[in-house]
């Protein structure tokens, strides 16, 4: 009997598509063949190559008979679509693949998304995909759209993430089940660019099931070009606009059919925040005639998209947006400039009624108003030295060698003021680090109307001797210079013509056969840059040699060493190789005796508790070695005759490894064993309303693993500070305490506010503590003016992501109604951050950045909270307090829970709504008296420990002549 030899059919056919790319094409095709999974057919659709593409196409066939097949379209289609279109046609596996020639699949996509498939019948499985940067010198790679791809998950519609519909658009890092492709007549559009979007949304909406896998299935290549494309060529590309836009409008169609509201939404969004900001980047470069043609094409598309879409919109895109559907270009040009450099200040703004605008058009319409309205972007509360400024290029001319530059700086809200001494310099700096950097002075800067113009003659070809070879780009800055305070701006290129300016002469230190000129160019963010080039022959026939050295054997081991060399400095300061060496090495140090590390909110302030028995230790002169530890890039407002260590650094390290004693009010890194020389006592921060420790339901749900490494944490703890029976019943409780680590001290911190109190209730001792007096002053508010604290928590959402700060109340009002006797302290969580509108001034104060609380409270007549711990410590000075609950229920009925119910128990009142909120600060008087029997029995529930001498009991205790050491 005769044995049928007819192949089976593959289990997958890949699609590679090509044009014009007979290099990177067996590449491609050679990723296919080397997968793991070994049924895999190829099929190379070549959409009539001018190159040698189908000659290598029908090698490839040839060399590899039943496995690749080389097919042909009879003229080019001019996009993706068609070629994969034929390539399904021929196809003859159970599922598709597609894949562009330049780039490559990972060895075991096919196998792990055909497993997918198989295993949950999904018509549709989708992978990760990694663009892979291959003019990159570092090798960077970066993800695409990750988070849809961190577990295995299947859906039984795209509409249960419509996450995947919106963002993951691509065609290539998917497997289509065949039949599936061909039941539902799904083809590739012809004739049109972006046919990834329409088609992947027909592809998902048609799906029954689509899987989604973790794995890397496909290796996306790209080339990543600084410099900008030719105005000339892009004048035409208007067409790529209208295509983006037409497929759009195709793809609402189909969800408007199927009523996918809210994919439609979605997408709508991501269309503003992402597609029209490609485009919109490009405006700056691009003549009026094009800048019309693309306002009508987008006011014709985005006038129909719902005002829920646009509500999505941070300020600067919304304002880009109805700026561009006015063809308002001259203030349109600044906001694209401050959308590509978020946080730079490109317009002068203008100040109505309190508030800051973008521009003084348009406030007559009332929603304009409230588009144009930057008050919250915080640019009115900026000094100099903390803003960016748009530095707009006026003036680039060449002479030779020497190269005229010209600009004009924004000024907003008169910031730098008409008398003011002006300086300033241009700088050059090689874009890689570490490398030169060449001044050059701009005489006479001054001011024009509402900007700062500036001018200088800069001798480049004399002055800037680049290296040659690893200073490629050079990037150019302006520092300005203001009666002392200095501002940077980067050059940003707009209406100024690069294109035709000649280069400049340059010699560089390995001679002109390295490079001969320096030629102008636009950064990705719009600003000046120059880069170095080869014009004359000689210097092109020595970069060429140099190229192919950088590529020969012994350069690739030079730079294999170089990068071996440096994983090895990165690897040597990571925080697993830092955990090693202070386990293995550092706490075998010796102890160094009366050596004391203080940390007060993991390193962020000099405040609190330890900063209280700090000071008392320096008061009594007691024999220590303070260290305390800081985050960020320098200290601010620490002791200078204590030593200071940055956190997470080796000298940080090495000092918690050999002290005596720790002391702090949150933790230390977890990870960091504490040796059983070392002393730790912990002050804490707060007494507890809501649910603490192994109390909060979301440590519990923690694995045994985390749940008990946690808890070692924990255990590093001799001693825990509380300030009454409360701490006792919750805190400690909470964090599993055992009694004997217990110090029943009350909390350091809080002695300068028993004392206050004492003073008031002793009228001979003065009623205003000296410290408060002098942050009184420093902050301009006149004596006689009563002083409210507000000091509210912060909040979460659902994820427990720290919501942006809102005022729950008008802050204008406030400051209308009580402003003329009364100054509002605001003192936001440190999680938030706070912005105040200019009309408030002098009337609302921001003291969010005041490291210590404590002189604020003191300062203050009355505290207005909500359901900060600050309520327990204020409530000791015997004044009143304002419970402004207006969102109690979301707050106590989370899934964390209270410990008691302030409601109930307040010890003041508590308004739910803001004009219950202004009653009751109408009634100051008398809620003193009304209140001040609940107020006693508040502070001796929840504080009865804090008696004015806890900072002495602790110093005492471990540091006096019979001090513990444990």
């Amino acid at each position: 009997m005769a044995v049928s030899t007819v192949a089976p059919d593959p289990d997958v056919s890949v699609v590679v598509i090509v044009y014009n790319d007979q290099d990177r094409l067996p590449t491609a095709v050679g990723s296919v063949l080397e997968q793991t999974l070994r049924n895999v057919e190829v099929i190379i659709a070549d959409d009539c190559s001018t190159d040698g593409s189908h000659e290598v196409a029908q090698a490839l066939a040839a060399a590899h008979p039943g496995k690749v097949r080389a097919i042909r379209l009879p003229e080019n289609s001019g996009g993706c679509g068609e070629p994969r279109n034929q390539g399904v046609k021929a196809a003859r596996g159970r599922y598709v693949m597609f894949l562009d020639s330049d780039d490559t699949l990972e060895k075991n996509a096919c196998r792990n998304m055909v497993d997918a498939a198989d295993r949950t019948g999904a018509d549709l499985v989708s992978g990760l995909c990694v663009r892979v940067h291959t003019d990159n010198r570092h090798g960077k790679r970066t993800l695409w759209y990750p988070w849809l791809y961190r577990t295995t998950r299947t859906l039984d519609s795209v509409a249960e993430l419509p996450d995947l519909f919106v963002f993951d658009t691509l065609s290539t890092n998917k497997c289509y089940r065949r039949g599936f492709l061909l039941d539902n007549d799904l083809a590739f559009p012809r004739g049109i660019h972006y046919e990834d979007l329409l088609f992947s949304a027909q592809a998902y909406l048609a799906a029954e099931r689509i899987t989604l896998i973790p794995n890397t299935v496909y290796h996306w290549n790209v080339v990543q070009k600084t410099a900008v494309k030719s105005i000339s060529n892009r004048r035409g590309e208007i067409a790529n606009f209208a295509h983006r836009v037409e497929i759009h409008r195709r793809i609402d169609a189909l969800l408007d059919r199927q009523g996918q509201d809210e994919l439609k939404l979605r997408k709508d969004i991501k269309f503003l925040k992402h597609d029209l900001v490609l485009y919109l980047r490009e405006l700056p470069f691009l003549d009026d005639d094009y800048r019309h043609r693309f306002a009508e094409l987008a006011r014709g598309y985005l006038q129909d998209f719902p005002e829920a879409a646009y509500a999505e919109l941070d300020k600067i895109h919304a304002i880009c947006a109805q700026l561009l559907l006015r063809e308002d270009w001259t203030d349109l040009m600044p906001a694209i400039d401050a959308l590509l450099n978020r946080g730079k200040v490109a317009t002068p703004l203008v100040e109505r009624d309190g508030r800051v605008f973008w521009t003084d058009r348009y406030l007559d319409d009332p929603e304009m108003r409230a588009v144009l309205d930057v008050t919250p972007l915080g640019y009115h509360a900026k000094r100099l030295n903390q803003m960016f400024l748009r530095n707009r290029l006026t003036e680039y001319t060449v002479h030779g060698g020497d190269v005229t530059l010209a600009g004009r700086i924004v000024n907003p809200l008169h910031t730098v003021a008409a008398d003011a001494e002006l300086t300033a310099e241009l700088e050059f700096k090689a874009r890689r680090r570490s490398l030169q950097t060449f001044r050059f002075p701009v005489p006479a800067p001054r001011h024009e109307g509402e900007a700062i113009t500036w001018r200088a003659e800069v001798p480049l070809a004399r002055l800037l001797r680049p290296l040659g070879i690893v200073d490629d780009v050079w990037d150019v800055r302006l520092h300005l210079t203001a009666d002392g305070k200095r501002t940077t701006s980067r050059l940003t290129v707009g209406a100024v013509d690069l294109e035709d300016a000649e280069p400049v002469p340059v010699r560089p230190r390995l001679t002109r056969l390295m490079a001969d000129r320096l030629e102008a160019q636009v950064s990705a963010k719009g600003h000046l840059a120059f880069r170095l080039t080869q014009q004359g022959r000689l210097a092109r026939t020595g970069r060429a040699a140099v190229e192919r050295n950088l590529h020969g054997r012994p350069a690739r081991v030079a730079k294999s060493a170089y990068r071996k060399a440096r994983a090895v400095r990165r690897e040597l300061n990571s925080g697993t190789r830092k955990l090693q060496v202070y386990e293995r090495m550092l706490t075998k140090l010796p102890v160094r005796k009366g050596t004391v590390v203080f940390e007060s909110h993991l390193g962020k302030q000099y405040s609190d508790s330890p900063r209280a028995v700090y000071e008392e230790l320096r008061r009594r002169g007691t024999p220590v070695t303070p260290i305390w530890s800081y985050a960020g890039e320098r200290p601010r407002g620490f002791p200078e005759d204590a030593e200071l260590v940055r956190r997470w650094s080796w000298r940080y390290l090495k000092a918690l490894a050999q002290a005596e004693y720790w002391i702090d009010n949150q933790g230390y890194p977890l990870r960091l064993t504490k040796r059983p020389e070392t002393t730790y006592i912990q002050t804490w921060h707060g007494s507890a309303l809501k649910r603490m420790g192994f109390d909060e339901p979301g440590l519990r749900m923690l694995s045994e693993v985390e749940q008990l490494a946690y808890q070692q944490a924990l255990d590093r703890f001799d001693h825990f500070v509380v300030r009454g029976e409360h701490d006792v019943r919750t805190l400690a409780r909470a964090y599993r305490i055992p009694e004997h680590k217990l110090l029943r001290t009350g909390y350091p911190r809080n002695d300068a506010l028993v004392r206050a109190r004492e003073n008031q209730e002793n009228p001979e001792k003065g009623t205003q503590h000296p410290e408060a007096l002098r942050l009184a002053e420093r902050l301009g508010i006149e004596p006689g003016r009563r002083v409210l604290l507000y000091a509210p928590t912060f909040r979460a959402q659902a994820g427990g992501k720290v919501r942006d700060f809102a005022f729950p109340f008008d802050v204008e009002d406030f400051a209308a109604r009580f402003g003329d006797d009364c100054v509002l302290l605001v003192r936001a969580h440190y999680l938030n951050r706070l912005t105040l509108p200019p009309s408030v001034a002098g009337r609302v104060i921001d003291v969010s950045a005041e490291p210590d609380i404590t002189p604020l409270m003191l300062l203050a007549d009355a505290l207005i909270t909500d359901y900060s711990s600050v309520m327990f410590d204020y409530a000791l000075l015997q004044r009143p307090i304002v419970f402004y609950a207006y969102d109690w229920e979301e707050y106590a009925e989370d899934i964390r829970g209270t410990y008691f119910d302030l409601l109930a128990e307040a010890p003041g009142p508590v308004p739910r709504t803001p004009d219950e909120l202004f009653a009751a600060l109408g009634d100051l008087k008398n809620l003193r008296t009304t209140y001040e029997a609940r107020l006693k029995e508040f502070v001796d529930k929840y504080g009865e420990y804090d008696r004015g001498d806890a900072a002495a009991q602790i110093v005492d205790r471990f540091f006096g002549p019979a001090g513990e050491t444990r």
